[in-house]
């Protein structure tokens, strides 16, 4: 394809993205305390995949090699069955998605431009620390939820058990660790997201 024809096909990914809803049926079977919580989660779950989305297309964008924007790509695609799972459960809890969302978005596809203009190593750095960061929120999120809402927890350990295999492949293919003040701005950046996305 063209650029202005790969610029295009961005857009249009962004847009199916930040607009994706998944109808779920009402579920009325937890307290209105425990659904508050769990909808604040998920929430953040739902931006934490839009996130994600817009990391793995801005690196795959840039990718020097058609191997690792194949294996970008590949785990985009498995990202998005977690966008799916979220908004499905949001949905039935009667949440919404975070009206924020645009800005993660654009923010992380930035993000991950840099990185795979930086370089393979350091763009597939950027995935293992992020998933590795994925982890631990999730793992909070778990110890946070209601014992309750086992079909919200279900999720969660699923898509654990995904970004772990995720973070694992990004150092097969070759990652390079990064720096530790680098890491600092990962975590910082994502504690402002996962703060905002819970109210908002």
């Amino acid at each position: 394809m063209s650029l202005s024809d790969k610029v295009a096909n961005e857009f249009a990914h962004f847009l199916r993205i930040i607009n994706y809803k998944n109808k779920g049926e009402p579920d009325s079977s937890l307290s209105e305390a425990d659904k508050k919580k769990s909808i604040s989660l998920m929430r953040v779950n739902a931006s934490g995949e839009v996130s994600a989305q817009a990391l793995y297309r801005g690196q795959a964008f840039f990718s020097k090699s058609p191997e690792i924007k194949k294996h970008l790509l590949k785990a985009g695609d498995e990202e998005f069955t977690h966008l799916e799972w979220c908004s499905k459960r949001l949905e039935e809890l009667g949440g919404k998605k975070s009206i924020l969302d645009p800005l993660y978005y654009a923010g992380s596809f930035t993000l991950g431009s840099i990185a795979g203009l930086i370089g393979d190593r350091t763009s597939l750095g950027f995935v293992e620390e992020t998933e590795k960061q994925v982890v631990e929120h999730l793992k909070r999120h778990l110890n946070e939820m209601s014992s309750k809402d086992a079909k919200s927890r279900e999720i969660l350990e699923k898509m654990l058990e995904e970004e772990e295999a995720h973070g694992q492949e990004a150092k097969e293919h070759g990652s390079k660790e990064l720096p530790l003040p680098v890491k600092g701005v990962m975590t910082a950046t994502s504690k402002i997201m996962t703060t905002l996305s819970r109210f908002i």
